[in-house]
């Protein structure tokens, strides 16, 4: 089973429908509304629609309200609160931890280990170093996020061994 279908299966178990739509704008991918999202047809991988699809349940557990008027700044932290929900669901910090741990060496190697889009990993890392800043310590490693995204076990930053 792949991420989007674990999602469908998820959002599924919450009371939430899921239908392909044919949106007018390509820049619309998805819509959360009163217990339905709706994914672009104009997606063509189960990568991308799992990025989307995760959002928007984010959306359905963060948002409350109308949010598409993204004029309005209670609107657009609310469309942060979806956003960031997905990539701590993605992704997580113990997710770019297990990326390093992995092998990865490059964004695009850490996004396909994830099971997203490189521009979804790119928009959790700025959203990650928007929140937490320089660096964060996760169990006992410290992903920095500054001058360039890089994961240390807390004793090669230290200079301790284990």
């Amino acid at each position: 089973m792949n991420t989007y279908e674990e999602l469908q299966e998820q959002a599924c178990k919450e009371g939430i429908d899921i239908v392909d739509y044919n949106f007018q704008s390509d820049r619309i991918k998805g819509l959360y509304c009163d217990g339905m999202v709706a994914i672009s047809n104009k997606i063509d991988t189960s990568v991308e629609k799992a990025c989307v699809l995760a959002e928007e349940i984010g959306h359905y557990h963060t948002a409350v309200g109308d949010i598409t008027d993204q004029s309005d700044v209670e609107n657009r932290k609310q469309e942060l609160k979806g956003r960031l929900w997905a990539y701590n669901q993605q992704i997580g910090l113990i997710g770019l931890v297990n990326a390093y741990k992995q092998g990865c060496h490059s964004r695009h190697e850490a996004a396909e280990y994830l099971g997203v889009t490189e521009e979804f990993f790119q928009d959790a890392i700025d959203r990650y170093r928007s929140k937490y800043g320089v660096c964060v310590e996760v169990d006992n490693y410290v992903v920095f996020f500054e001058p360039s995204l890089a994961v240390m076990e807390k004793s090669e930053v230290t200079g301790e061994s284990l």
